[in-house]
């Protein structure tokens, strides 16, 4: 899939799914009831343990229109092995101008992150496609609707602090995308082994990102 499709698709998905989990077992049927929820654009992060082996074969095995992207990616060499394994987009927490070229001259869409206004730009200047805005909690939607003024060319994702309840309004207020993980992965949800419950939730995430 070429970059622009990717960024086309995630885009149109508008919600992120942030894997991180400490039971790389129960990976698959947690990503199944994303998907069934309408959920298809999941970043699984590199603090699961055999993170590049499992994108490998999810990348492997993944159905239409589903995105398998890597998280928490903090240099050259991790973003080469994910991209290696078959990521379609690559997120980190930081802008680190290596990583972002090493996604760059493999043609895969890359997501550093930022926190403030300047860093913003410069993450946007080093060859972001999309800007990682984190920890999104500590600023809220305004903070977004103040940024479309002087930065309304900027793609951005807020990350960390993003709820069922609040993603929307951090779309109203000119994110792109959101990225969503413990207030959608529900951890008693998944310790339960309660996949319906997971699905409804995503669906719930998407529904309350529909018309948008």
């Amino acid at each position: 899939m070429t970059k622009d499709k990717v960024l086309e698709e995630l885009l149109a998905s508008k919600a992120v799914a942030v894997i991180r989990m400490t039971d790389a077992a129960k990976l698959a049927m947690v990503a199944a009831a994303l998907r069934e929820g309408g959920v298809t654009a999941l970043e699984i992060t590199m603090s699961l343990p055999g993170a590049v082996e499992i994108i490998r074969t999810m990348a492997r095995d993944k159905g239409p229109g589903v995105l398998v992207g890597a998280g928490t990616v903090l240099d050259a060499g991790t973003a080469a092995d994910v991209i290696a394994a078959g990521a379609d987009f690559v997120v980190s927490p930081i802008t680190d101008r290596d990583m972002i070229m090493a996604c760059r001259e493999a043609d895969v869409l890359v997501v550093p992150g930022a926190f403030t206004p300047t860093e913003i730009v410069a993450a946007w200047r080093a060859g972001a496609d999309i800007v990682k805005v984190f920890p999104a909690t500590s600023l809220g939607a305004q903070f977004f609707r103040d940024l479309r003024g002087p930065l309304p060319h900027i793609r951005l994702m807020p990350t960390g602090g993003v709820t069922l309840e609040n993603a929307r309004e951090f779309l109203e207020a000119g994110a792109c995308c959101v990225g969503i993980g413990t207030a959608l992965l529900d951890k008693k949800i998944i310790d339960a082994d309660d996949w319906e419950a997971l699905a409804s939730r995503a669906r719930r995430l998407v529904g309350s990102l529909r018309g948008l």
